[in-house]
C-alpha cells in the first residue's frame, strides 16, 4: 500500500455537526426549479441531494445565468443559516493537531467557499487545511469528482493512490472513488452507500480513528 501524504475531508457531519436543513433545502429548491419549468413537478426525488437535483437542471440546458443566480441563492441562504452556532464534531481539534505536517490536508464541499471559509475559520481550523474547494471550483457538485480532481490538479507531487478521503454521505464516497481516491466513512449510512453503488475502504465512528488508518 501507497504511504498516504493527503487526506480530503467532507465539512459537513464530517468535520463540522450541521445544523443545515438538507431536506427542506432540496425540497425548496426543487419546487423552485419545477416552478420555473426546468423540471417535471413527477421528477422521484427521493434519492436525490441538492446537488443531484441541480445536475438535473443543468442537463437541461434550460438554465440561464439569471436562473442559476436565482437557485443558488436558496442554497447559500440554508448554507448561512446552518453555520450559525454549528459545533464541531468530537475529537476534530484533536486529529487536525496530530495530523497537521505530516499530511496535506483539504476540505472539499457542495457548499460556497465563502459559507465554508467562515465556518472553518469560526470554529479555528481554518489554518489546518492547505486548500477549501467549494462549489465554485467545481464544474459539477458531489458526486460528481470535479472538486477531487481540482485537488489532484494542484496537487501533483502526490499521486492519486496516496490520497485517501473521508465523509458521511453517499456522494462523498462517489465522488472519491470516481477520482480515484479510497474513501472511509464515517459514521455513514453503510445500506445506502451500498445501495448508491458505493463502497468505502474503510469505515469509523469517531474521527480520530482516521489516525489508524493513514
Amino acid at each position: 500500500m501507497n504511504k498516504i501524504k493527503g487526506i480530503i475531508f467532507d465539512m459537513d457531519n464530517t468535520l463540522l455537526k450541521s445544523r443545515i436543513d438538507f431536506k427542506a433545502m432540496k425540497n425548496e429548491t426543487f419546487h423552485f426549479l419545477v416552478s420555473r419549468g426546468i423540471l417535471p413537478q413527477e421528477l422521484d426525488i427521493t434519492n436525490h441531494t441538492t446537488s443531484t437535483i441541480v445536475e438535473e437542471a443543468m442537463k437541461t440546458h434550460l438554465m440561464t445565468e439569471k436562473l442559476q443566480s436565482e437557485m443558488w441563492e436558496i442554497p447559500r441562504r440554508f448554507e448561512m443559516d446552518g453555520m450559525k452556532d454549528a459545533e464541531l464534531e468530537a475529537g476534530v481539534v484533536e486529529i487536525l493537531e496530530e495530523l497537521k505536517g505530516g499530511y496535506q490536508m483539504a476540505v472539499v464541499t457542495n457548499n460556497s467557499v465563502l459559507a465554508a471559509e467562515i465556518a472553518l475559520k469560526d470554529h479555528d481550523i481554518l489554518d489546518f487545511f492547505d486548500l477549501v474547494v467549494g462549489r465554485e471550483q467545481m464544474k459539477s457538485l458531489k458526486p460528481s469528482p470535479d472538486g477531487f480532481q481540482y485537488i489532484l490538479d494542484r496537487c501533483s507531487g502526490i499521486s492519486t493512490e496516496e490520497w485517501i478521503s473521508v465523509g458521511d454521505s453517499w456522494i462523498d464516497g462517489k465522488a472519491s472513488s470516481a477520482a480515484g481516491i479510497k474513501f472511509i466513512s464515517y459514521q455513514g449510512d453503510f445500506e445506502k452507500m451500498n445501495r448508491m453503488g458505493v463502497h468505502p475502504y474503510a469505515s469509523i465512528n469517531d474521527i480520530r480513528e482516521l489516525k489508524g488508518l493513514v
